[in-house]
């Protein structure tokens, strides 16, 4: 039961993070100021669908790997703080503040810094997320076959 809610939970959290990132990629590229407005504001409403979900999948991660030490789990475990740190000290607070602005109609150079920021460690969550997934998916084919990695 663990391993089905841990992958659902990851699925979930890494398919709302990559909308969050198309959306922003895609609106600033062909979007009108409303179409911006719009996505900035939306993006913060869905973390209450991502916190959750990245919450279910670290805890669960963690219960199920806590006595693990082949080297594609601890490569996930290194990578998880990662994750954590550019979510909680920039993600977060860059889709609240780039909603605050895009709301005031203050589409300036701030806020496209803090947008090139976000898209930045966006990305690179996508990466580490879809890198774990990777890991995850080997090593559960590892243990279902029966091998030690």
């Amino acid at each position: 039961m663990k391993p089905r809610i841990h992958v659902t939970a990851a699925m979930i959290a890494l398919f709302t993070i990559l909308t969050f990132w198309f959306s922003t990629v895609l609106v600033e590229l062909f979007g009108t100021h409303e179409l911006i407005v719009w996505v900035k504001t939306a993006i913060p409403w869905g973390l209450i669908v991502l916190i959750p979900a990245l919450m279910i999948t670290g805890g669960s991660g963690m219960a199920m790997g806590k006595r693990r030490t082949d080297a594609l789990i601890l490569a996930k475990k290194r990578r998880m703080p990662i994750i954590a740190a550019l979510g909680i000290l920039v993600l977060v607070p860059s889709a609240f503040f780039l909603a605050w602005k895009a709301n005031q109609g203050e589409l300036d150079a701030m806020f496209y810094a803090i947008q090139g920021i976000e898209l930045l460690a966006g990305a690179t969550n996508i990466v580490l997320m879809g890198l774990n997934v990777r890991d995850g998916l080997i090593a559960a084919s590892h243990r279902r076959a029966g091998s030690a990695l």
